[in-house]
């Protein structure tokens, strides 16, 4: 269990992310289309996870945006958002903003992922949702960064992610 916050009190959560040079957890979630995805679906390109609690909230539209701006910068690398949201709502918020350099998924289906990567919210008003947090997973499987934000309303470290996953 590991613990961020959401407006200054405690949220814990069911788990810890995965360690920097330990290998990924494998998951399934569901694709913008509804296809299922999964680690292999990824294999041989680097991964960048952009994890958040719902996609129609300002902070964490904002890290998709920023994620779609820098995501052509890092070669073989393919940015997956996950969240709890449906595949509609992605569908939406990508097709309002012209976002195509990442791939949505949703959570809502097998509720695989949270657990998988221990950060599903299991107290405080986001309960069930997932916490904030950026993984990214090198071509060969291994985690080159994990990085669960302090609070939930904070923006993660970018350039940090960015920089591992090149």
């Amino acid at each position: 269990m590991a613990t961020t916050k959401f407006k200054g009190n405690d949220v814990h959560t069911s788990g810890s992310l995965p360690a920097v040079g330990q290998k990924a957890p494998d998951f399934k979630v569901v694709g913008s289309d509804l296809s299922e995805l999964n680690l292999a679906s990824f294999a041989g390109k680097t991964l960048i996870l952009n994890i958040f609690p719902s996609i129609d909230t300002a902070v964490c539209a904002s890290s998709v945006r920023k994620f779609n701006e820098s995501a052509s910068s890092v070669p073989n690398a393919t940015v997956l958002c996950v969240s709890m949201d449906l595949p509609f709502a992605h569908n939406r918020f990508c097709g309002a903003e012209g976002l195509k350099n990442v791939k949505t998924s949703s959570d809502f289906r097998y509720q695989d992922f949270g657990k998988a990567y221990g950060v599903r919210m299991e107290d405080g008003p986001l309960a069930g949702l997932h916490a904030r947090s950026v993984v990214v997973v090198g071509p060969d499987g291994t985690v080159k960064h994990s990085e669960l934000v302090p609070d939930i309303g904070q923006e993660p470290n970018y350039d940090a992610a960015l920089a591992a996953a090149r």
